[in-house]
């Protein structure tokens, strides 16, 4: 089967393009490196020949509100055109667990525009909202620090590992299209200020949590419980603490 994977190059798309090949498949990773570019629309025609699927897992190079929302925007308008002249069988894209909880943050304001293009395509679509990374507590821990100390908010969060999500994008990416959103999540659920304490712990960092109630995730405001699911999920199988000692 012949598979466009946008962002192929990225965290997650290498990921997920090498277990695609790994299956069998025949790859073509969609970046401006490779000679694709959703923001141009360079290639995408002659990629799209014969491809069934098509996995956006692109992202905007910068959080900033205008700057995502441009990309986002842009890369949909050339993806949903090229994919319906190509008649695309499934699109698939990875979003975040939130996105419609959290629209006061601009970076999700251009997430949601995404899924919304992708939904009203008519193109037989998946979107997959995820939470959190585990591989992120080192940014949470880069960007909240203060010397020793560590500012984190006991806000609700329930990371998942890397790995689970790269097997969950090909599962459902070779799977019918849901035509629907569905959430993936970790098998863990606390306090994100527990799960920073415990990973520090184990990395044995001379660094000292500092719990709050701001109910922020780095420089953004949420819900208390908007970084984890509402509903039904699948669940990853890779316990957080359990990444954390395999990663020391």
């Amino acid at each position: 089967m012949k598979i466009l994977v946008i962002g192929g190059t990225g965290l997650v798309g290498k990921g997920v393009s090498k277990k695609l090949e790994s299956m069998g498949n025949e790859v073509i990773v969609g970046a401006p490196s490779s000679g694709i570019n959703v923001l141009t629309g360079e290639g995408l025609a002659k990629a799209l020949m014969g491809t069934e699927i098509v996995i956006d897992l692109s992202n905007s190079q910068s959080p900033d509100d205008q700057i995502a929302l441009d990309f986002f925007r842009t890369a949909a308008e050339h993806l949903i055109r090229a994919e319906k002249l190509a008649a695309i069988k499934h699109h698939l894209v990875l979003s975040i667990v939130g996105t419609d909880r959290a629209q006061h943050i601009g970076y999700l304001q251009a997430k949601k525009y995404q899924e919304d293009a992708v939904i009203e395509s008519g193109i037989p679509y998946t979107i997959i909202r995820s939470t959190q990374f585990h591989e992120h507590v080192s940014t949470i821990i880069a960007v909240q620090g203060e010397g020793r100390n560590v500012h984190v908010s006991t806000i609700d969060y329930q990371p998942i590992a890397l790995q689970d999500v790269v097997d969950y994008v090909v599962m459902f990416a070779l799977e019918q299209p849901k035509n629907k959103i569905v959430e993936i999540a970790g098998p863990d659920r606390g306090l994100m200020n527990n799960f920073v304490e415990n990973y520090l712990k184990v990395k044995g960092e001379d660094k000292v949590v500092v719990a709050n109630e701001d109910d922020k995730y780095m420089f953004h405001s949420m819900p208390k419980s908007g970084l984890v699911p509402a509903g039904d999920f699948y669940p990853g199988k890779i316990r957080f603490d359990d990444w954390t000692r395999k990663s020391s």
